[in-house]
């Protein structure tokens, strides 16, 4: 086989050509357990004949819903493929109403879980969808284990059916329908072929710094979605060793074990590492202190490509050896690369991250786009802080009259599940309606400047573009969350959540007198006080109608349960909005 163009393809690709002893790595009962390509691939084709043996079709539906990145998730992908099934992933820290929602969108028949919760929550629905059966990757009383398909599989009898399903799969028949937890509204399914993933997956490899039979890989962002998926066959393809985190929480220790090469990572999580790097340097005292202080200040103000020149290189391998190599040790020590997605990164945060010797390439991309339209290389002078890149091979970006950012490429969705009106409205002939607003600078490098729908303006009819001013606030080691509100009001203010593990910790250094819960911390005169600081800090970048004029503490942490969040960690306006109405009427009716 020299041609990858199926998503089945990649691990006999693998297998041909990069065969690896460590393909998929998942830690089991505190160990890690490495299985082979060649492994993988049998257990793959054992879950087809199983399935053939249940009934299964072309064209039917089978979700998969893992509360973390596991190795039977990639052995399911694989069986549900080559039959010319589609895999619908499903977001496990949805609600079991969405849940159903999305089984019964999909008309799924099958539903393969990870855990007891997920399961649970399955279970609530089952009834009210055209669910068979439900397996588990995990043990759990009352659910069969996926293990009996790998049983019903063992009799390779109809293995000559298997190979038949795989040749009838083209590249243009649908792979997979992932269902984005839109800001406002039900999940839309958005439909994948094999080609546009493939051809995807790709295009982007060029980007990567993957060294065949070496690098290593952790991955922890959900493999449900389409962005970490992509990456997962991309590493299949180069043969490289994929170790799957065993939670988020568990990420440092993870790292410190398994020493990996690249990861790819949101940008809220670069600001959690950094908070605590922060919150450790306060601990310092003295030249520790000074030290540390004068390593970040250096980070912020580095440039790639040593533009700042000699001077500034030798003081920086000076911090590098006194302060950075120790953030990077705290990540496994052999760190050099991680890829950022899902939502715009501090540029302050790619130059400190950056100056440390842990190079962070912004990308940008959407669902509908498979996901990859564009990310950083640091090879090449393909890198510019602030920006996400330059687009990859086959895939046109334009730039319409209204500053709405185009795609056109072999990576655009096939459309939107069942719903032709909605595909129609952001399809333009061949290009794609982003909803992103952006720019091509004069060497080529993308830059995202906003959402078109979440530009407002005032009643003054001034025009404000809420990211940036997020973005910039967000810089705060004490805002974690903030929305920019003022729609047809006189001014924009702002509905801010403190990061209160921070503030916790702030508190204790500082001796305040200030009760630790999030209730009094959003309180408190004090917090308010200083909170007001960073606002009036950040405000300084901004024109005098842009500035947050007000703003209101929550004293809830926003999160995917209670509604705040999308599952990719973006913000629900609409419910944000509806939930602290009382706040919204403070600030402009009080």
């Amino acid at each position: 086989m020299t041609d990858v163009k199926r998503l089945f393809d990649f691990p006999y690709y693998q297998l041909e050509n990069k065969p690896n002893e460590s393909a998929l790595v998942t830690k089991y009962n505190g160990k890690w357990t490495p299985m082979s390509t060649q492994t993988y691939v049998n257990k793959a084709n054992a879950i087809s004949r199983a399935l053939l043996r249940l009934g299964v079709k072309k064209n039917d539906k089978i979700a998969v819903i893992s509360t973390t990145n596991r190795t039977e998730w990639n052995i399911m992908d694989i069986g549900v493929l080559q039959l010319g099934a589609q895999n619908i992933p499903i977001y496990p820290t949805i609600s079991a109403e969405d849940y159903e929602y999305v089984l019964n969108h999909s008309e799924s028949i099958y539903c393969f879980v990870s855990d007891q919760e997920v399961f649970d929550k399955v279970k609530q629905v089952k009834a009210n969808t055209k669910l068979k059966e439900v397996y588990s990757f995990d043990e759990i009383e009352g659910c069969k284990h996926y293990s009996e398909l790998l049983k019903l599989g063992e009799d390779d009898s109809n293995q000559n059916e298997v190979e038949a399903c795989k040749d009838a799969v083209t590249p243009d028949d649908l792979a997979t329908i992932i269902y984005t937890s839109g800001t406002t509204g039900k999940p839309k399914g958005v439909m994948l072929s094999h080609n546009n993933i493939t051809s995807n997956a790709l295009d982007s490899i060029p980007r990567l710094p993957l060294v065949e039979g070496e690098t290593r890989i952790l991955s922890f962002l959900p493999i449900c979605h389409i962005f970490e998926r992509v990456l997962i066959y991309i590493y299949q393809y180069a043969g490289v060793s994929i170790y799957y985190a065993e939670a988020l929480d568990k990420i440092g220790d993870n790292a410190k074990e398994v020493k990996p090469h690249l990861m790819s990572v949101v940008p809220r999580l670069l600001e959690k590492v950094f908070d605590k790097i922060m919150l450790k340097a306060d601990e310092l005292s003295g030249i520790k202190h000074k030290l540390f202080y004068w390593a970040v200040e250096l980070g912020e103000v580095w440039e790639p490509y040593k533009a700042n020149g000699w001077w500034y290189e030798f003081k920086l391998s000076i911090a590098n050896k006194l302060i950075f190599s120790k953030w990077r040790e705290a990540l496994g020590g052999e760190l050099r690369t991680m890829v950022s997605g899902s939502a715009a990164l501090q540029p302050r945060l790619s130059r400190i991250f950056g100056a440390g010797g842990m190079q962070v390439m912004e990308g940008y991309g959407l669902t509908e786009t498979s996901p990859v339209v564009s990310v950083g290389m640091y090879n090449n002078h393909h890198y510019k802080v602030g920006t996400v890149g330059k687009p990859i091979r086959n895939v046109e970006v334009k730039i319409a009259d209204d500053g709405e950012i185009l795609i056109k490429g072999p990576n655009v969705m096939v459309g939107y599940y069942k719903d032709p009106e909605k595909t129609a409205s952001v399809m333009s002939g061949d290009y794609f309606h982003t909803g992103d607003k952006g720019k091509i600078d004069e060497d080529g490098f993308l830059k995202i400047t906003g959402r078109k729908k979440e530009m407002f303006k005032t009643s003054g009819g001034k025009y404000i573009i809420p990211t940036l001013l997020e973005n910039d606030l967000k810089q705060s080691l004490f805002i974690e969350q903030v929305m920019v509100i003022g729609e047809g009001e006189k001014m924009p203010a702002a509905i801010i959540q403190p990061n209160f593990d921070f503030i916790k910790d702030w508190i204790e250094y500082k001796n305040h007198d200030i009760p630790t819960t999030e209730k009094a911390i959003s309180q408190s005169q004090i917090i308010i006080d200083r909170i007001q600081k960073e606002v009036d800090k950040y405000n300084k970048n901004f024109g005098k109608w842009e500035q947050i004029k007000k703003f209101e503490l929550t004293p809830e942490i926003w999160n995917i349960e209670e509604g705040h969040l999308t599952p990719t960690m973006k913000m629900k306006r609409n419910i944000i909005r509806e939930k602290y109405n009382h706040l919204y009427e403070k600030i402009y009716r009080s």
